[in-house]
């Protein structure tokens, strides 16, 4: 699995010009799933982000929680992440997970961090999605497991 992870304002995600999901501040997290990801891997990439230290503290650093800051995560499926573009110039998308077994990895990683009680809004798997983000930094975070 590989998560792009955005430190983000407010973030809103809309399919076919209706929003769809809204989050005031928090986490963007772009996630593609890989052929033969499994459960656990989902459960290992919801606690690294529901831990991910990327928010500051009252002295500038980067030590805080998107949950110890009271903020929300927005988890948007994206098998373009598998993309493989070394040869040629139209990326392959071979890596990428069916979709049936990617989407039911997609709704466990969503799930674990609801349980992990990160507040979670989706996008919706397999839709062409507008995604209207506000970077706060940047800070960008590639995680792959």
């Amino acid at each position: 699995m590989k998560a792009v992870i955005q430190r983000v304002g407010q973030t809103s995600l809309s399919v076919d010009g209706k929003l769809v999901s809204q989050i005031p501040f928090g986490l963007a997290v772009y996630l593609g799933v890989k052929c033969g990801d499994t459960e656990e891997k989902a459960e290992q990439v919801a606690n690294k982000i529901s831990k991910l230290r990327i928010f500051e503290d009252k002295n500038g650093k980067m030590n805080l929680s998107v949950s110890e800051v009271g903020g929300e995560i927005l988890l948007i499926s994206q098998f373009t992440l598998y993309g493989d573009c070394s040869h040629g110039n139209r990326p392959s998308f071979t890596e990428a997970e069916r979709p049936e077994t990617a989407n039911a990895l997609y709704e466990r990683t969503a799930e674990k961090l609801r349980g992990l009680g990160m507040t979670v809004k989706t996008g919706v798997f397999g839709a062409d999605m507008f995604i209207n983000q506000s970077n706060n930094g940047p800070v960008t975070i590639i995680y792959e497991i």
